[in-house]
């Protein structure tokens, strides 16, 4: 075992002394407190974390030791995981003897998976906020019910790049852009660690659904650290303790033994000191391989290394000072969150409070992107007047809350609020008539009936989400008899056929389904006065029928006040304050290739907005994009800027006759090329008031204009002629930019 020297050593010794260290023969319950007696330490100052976790770990047998590795189920345990996730915490290295919780795991990038709790919008709905405090709340809500239901960690956090808006999680991410996505995570990590330890996910260049257990991702140096990799760096940074490992391989490894990512970028080029832990159940390949490469923790049963582990430490095949390393970095991390937490662990009332639920609902009203509002005669649909008498409300989409996801991420709500429930609250004087658009003539003859016509379309759970079986993974996890023979091979042909009728996965179009389009036609030539309402959680093409549509409103998996959210919005209640946190292209042709069955992939720094810049194709929205129910105007005055980051003062004036919010987006660009790539360096959300004019500082990420130097790791000055632009969304053009002035050039 490792000894403590020096200084520590006599700390140590003077913690255990005065009768907290049990004698030889103490009994079990006496030991039994050695886990609050270091957290007692380090909260006191006797010891620091390190040296606590040392001393936990000198109390330890072989047994015990290895225990921390792995979770603590069994493996019988998993035909049944989807049912006990959402009843209770998964534990991995408790240690009743010492006292040890273990890591007592909650997921949930929606809100906590564990019993009723608040569903809050998907990640990339809060995205569309473009408001990192708010984001923070979110997090210290979910924090707080995770603590509430049990757990002491949260995989909250997904970082992962929508490099193509097909992927089947990308409602679980913040979107395109990696300076949006770094500030969102980071302001969640912030939040949710307060109240339990943080984890982010997926690590590295998890980005498709289907085939997430076999894909084997290329990517060159500048990609990798330049565009896939700083929003990890930035959660890390702001205090995450914990990543959880992805499934796939990068570059020929899976990521689990991955020495690359996990250990000379994580640990050594960023200084993370917390622990990292598998993708549940098919995420580790190699007991000890994984162990080396830096994985702590595999999740959530006891698999590979229960079976491998102690013969490997026994033979000297893996060093006892390789498995104490981990050890240290789980106990560390834990006794270090739990010195942190000033409450007790807070009632179960406060799960989807009042408080929780008002800020569901403020969150879903911000998220909401209008994307068309023309004026039909005098005046535009939105807000709708306050003297109309009869809206028609339509759609199979109308009636439901439409969650999202229904994989790992799945929240149940104590209660929900569907659109057209929303629209009865807020508009009790006012007659509905409903139709499911089944039948395209009930559904024009409602609309052609009713002074506007509200049409709710779009995707849920059957169309994108997690897929939970697919039939690429290695079931040589599951045991000796599963390596190889007729068990492997009836139980991956069972995975294949069960993969065929699972729902979720990877979307094979961006096109909203046909009978949604043939009702938008319908309704809107019975009706011209027609407001859609898009359901979904990334990208929808809308090229084939959006110039019928006067009016347009993206309004995402909206959690359980959805519904409540979308009615403040259309009566004018609150203005649609979200803004789109990826590019809407007019073709998916436009985007970079994607084949959900893919084995290989190729990310490279072309994707998104970035790549419709780069080719010169026109979007139908561009990043950034959203309208209010105002006009506010930007003027960059002033700007100071060098390799660690700057700032830029920006006027806004709003030139309308109502309050009003807007994202100040601050985009730089080498407007030596042909065609210009706009890269987003910061943003501010602010609201002024009618005829309000004010100035506002915006903080600038420097790290878009720099460049890694893969031999030397260090980052310097993209070269170019850079120009910075304060914005409404990612701009067409750079007439007018400022010269991008960087201190000492």
């Amino acid at each position: 075992m490792d000894m403590i020297a020096g200084r520590g050593a006599a700390r140590a010794q003077k913690w255990w002394s005065g009768g907290t260290r049990p004698a030889s023969g103490s009994t079990m319950s006496a030991e039994g407190g050695s886990y609050n007696e270091a957290v007692r330490a380090v909260q006191t100052g006797t010891l620091d974390a390190d040296e606590a976790a040392n001393q936990l770990i000198d109390r330890m047998s072989d047994r015990e030791l290895l225990g921390l590795l792995d979770g603590d189920s069994p493996r019988r345990l998993l035909p049944i995981i989807p049912l006990l996730h959402g009843r209770r915490p998964f534990v991995a290295g408790a240690v009743p003897r010492l006292g040890i919780p273990g890591i007592r795991f909650s997921d949930g990038t929606r809100g906590v998976v564990i019993g009723p709790s608040t569903a809050f919008p998907a990640a990339i709905a809060r995205a569309a906020t473009w408001d990192p405090l708010l984001e923070e709340r979110v997090g210290l809500a979910i924090g707080l019910e995770t603590r509430a239901r049990g757990a002491n960690y949260s995989a909250s956090i997904c970082v992962n790049l929508l490099r193509h808006p097909a992927w089947g999680r990308a409602q679980e991410c913040y979107g395109e852009d990696p300076v949006l996505t770094g500030r969102m995570g980071a302001a969640l990590t912030r939040g949710v660690r307060v109240h339990v330890m943080a984890c982010v996910k997926h690590f590295a260049l998890n980005s498709m659904e289907n085939e997430r257990f076999e894909v084997d991702v290329s990517v060159g140096e500048h990609a990798l650290h330049e565009v896939y990799l700083p929003h990890f760096r930035a959660v890390i940074e702001a205090g995450a303790d914990s990543v959880m490992s992805s499934y796939n391989k990068v570059r020929g490894e899976y990521m689990d033994g991955n020495r690359a990512l996990l250990t000379e970028v994580l640990r050594d080029e960023w200084d993370f000191t917390g622990f990292v832990t598998s993708d549940w159940v098919f995420g580790t390949h190699d007991a000890v391989l994984s162990l080396e490469a830096g994985l702590d923790i595999e999740m959530p049963l006891r698999l590979l290394r229960a079976r491998a582990l102690p013969g490997a430490l026994r033979s000297g095949e893996v060093a006892r000072a390789t498995v104490q390393r981990s050890a240290r970095r789980i106990l560390r991390t834990s006794v270090l969150h739990a010195a942190t937490l000033a409450a007790a662990r807070p009632s179960v009332s406060l799960i989807a409070s009042p408080a929780h639920r008002a800020l569901a609902h403020q969150v879903a009203t911000e998220s909401i992107v209008m994307l068309k509002n023309d004026s039909i005669g005098a005046a535009p649909l939105l807000p709708l007047a306050p003297t109309i008498d009869h809206l028609a409300v339509i759609g199979r989409l109308a009636t439901r809350a439409n969650l999202g996801d229904n994989g790992s991420s799945r929240v149940r709500p104590p209660s929900t609020v569907s659109p057209l429930q929303g629209l009865k609250e807020a508009l009790p004087r006012v007659r509905f008539t409903t139709a499911s658009g089944r039948n395209l003539s009930a559904a024009a003859a409602a609309a052609a009936a009713a002074d506007t016509a509200i049409l709710i379309v779009g995707l849920d759970e059957h169309d994108e989400g997690e897929s939970v079986v697919t039939g690429g993974v290695e079931v040589g996890v599951l045991g000796r008899a599963f390596d190889a023979g007729p068990l492997r091979q009836t139980f991956i042909a069972l995975a294949h056929v069960v993969s065929r009728f699972v729902h979720g996965g990877d979307r094979t179009s961006l096109d909203l389904h046909a009978s949604d389009v043939r009702l938008i036609r319908a309704v809107t030539a019975a009706n011209p006065r027609t407001i859609v309402v898009l359901i979904g959680g990334s990208a929808i093409l809308t090229e084939e029928w959006k110039e019928s549509v006067p009016t347009l409103l993206l309004a995402w998996y909206g959690g359980m006040e959805g519904g409540r959210a979308l009615a403040s919005v259309l009566t004018g209640a609150a203005e649609p304050g979200g803004r789109l946190p990826f590019v809407l292209p007019t073709d998916a042709g436009h985007l970079p290739p994607f084949d959900p069955s893919a084995k290989s992939a190729i990310y490279d720094e072309h994707w998104g907005q970035r790549r419709l810049d780069s080719e010169g194709h026109t979007p139908a929205f561009p990043f950034g994009f959203g309208l209010g129910y105002t006009r506010i105007e930007h003027q960059l005055l002033e700007h100071r800027f060098d390799e660690s980051g700057g700032r830029a003062d920006v006027r806004l004036t709003n030139t309308g006759q109502r309050a009003g919010s807007t994202v100040v987006q601050v985009y730089a660009a080498d407007i030596s090329v042909q065609r210009p790539v706009a890269q987003l360096l910061g943003f501010q959300k602010v609201t002024l008031q009618a005829a309000e004019e004010k100035t506002v500082r915006v903080t600038l990420d420097a790290g878009p204009t720099l460049q890694r130097e893969p031999a030397t790791r260090r980052w310097s000055r993209r070269a170019g002629d850079w120009a910075l632009l304060a914005a409404h969304h990612s701009p067409a053009s750079w007439v007018g930019a400022a010269p991008l002035r960087r201190a000492g050039s």
